[in-house]
């Protein structure tokens, strides 16, 4: 049945002549057609979704066809299960030339044969969280503004910029004072943070630059932009059991 539109009960059953009921029995009587056919390369944008505290879908997209190569559904989120969904896609016979995710804490050590992009928009992101969209302090404002030039330029810029960003603020960096129990504490600590981010993950966050020709993405948005769609469409469908849920889902993603 094709996703276009709204597609409520009500609709359906109007455009078919025919009760809501008939509508329900015969979604719960299909079944999406999985693909069989995939690419021979691949690189792998990852990513979960959750439709609930305990509900989700974890994705396995590749970039470069568009093509969803593996979709489960899970609990909770762990570096095991994209393990898994990536030991999959390969036992196809596909070769998973890279992979584009989030950055879990972990995630990266589990593929050291495989060149892993952080998505730079997550990077952003969390900058974002720790000095907010329009920070005060001018150290702030200005990581903050290079952060924003991530996905605008080249490796050798940014690393540079942010060296000189490094070696302009490293004193304002370490100010100290003493608090109440007397103990030295760092004074802007969300800006050492923020810094501490972007400096740890930097090596991960132009893989697809030092591996131009595999034609990386440098963010994971193909993947989210689907998620997006799919809860735009559930979002039409309120109140339907986790197995109706399940079929929408599996006709979405038909992998």
């Amino acid at each position: 049945m094709a996703l276009l539109g709204k597609q409520t009960y009500t609709q359906l059953a109007e455009k078919y002549n025919c009760s809501n009921k008939t509508i329900q029995r015969k979604i719960d009587q299909s079944s999406a057609q999985q693909n069989r056919t995939f690419p021979s390369r691949v690189n792998v944008l990852m990513d979960t979704t959750y439709f609930g505290k305990s509900f989700g879908v974890m994705v396995f997209k590749d970039s470069i066809t568009g093509v969803i190569l593996l979709k489960k559904y899970v609990k909770q989120e762990t570096n095991l299960l994209y393990l898994e969904g990536i030991q999959k896609i390969a036992l196809r016979g596909i070769k998973v030339q890279s992979i584009i995710c989030d950055g879990r804490r972990g995630l990266f050590s589990l593929f050291t044969n495989v060149p892993m992009q952080y998505c730079q928009f997550h990077q952003v992101k969390t900058m974002g969280t720790y000095l907010t969209k329009k920070p005060e302090m001018q150290a702030s404002k200005e990581l903050w503004e290079l952060a924003l030039l991530l996905s605008k330029t080249d490796k050798e810029s940014f690393v540079g910029s942010l060296d000189e960003w490094h070696t302009k603020w490293e004193w304002f960096l370490s100010e100290r004072k003493i608090d109440e129990a007397g103990k030295k504490r760092y004074v802007h600590k969300k800006l050492r943070s923020a810094y501490r981010s972007l400096k740890t993950n930097l090596p991960d966050l132009f893989t697809w630059y030092d591996n131009i020709g595999l034609n990386i993405p440098n963010t994971t948005n193909a993947i989210d932009g689907h998620f997006s769609d799919l809860k735009n469409k559930l979002r039409n469908h309120n109140g339907l059991s986790i197995d109706r849920k399940k079929k929408l889902i599996d006709e979405f993603f038909k992998a």
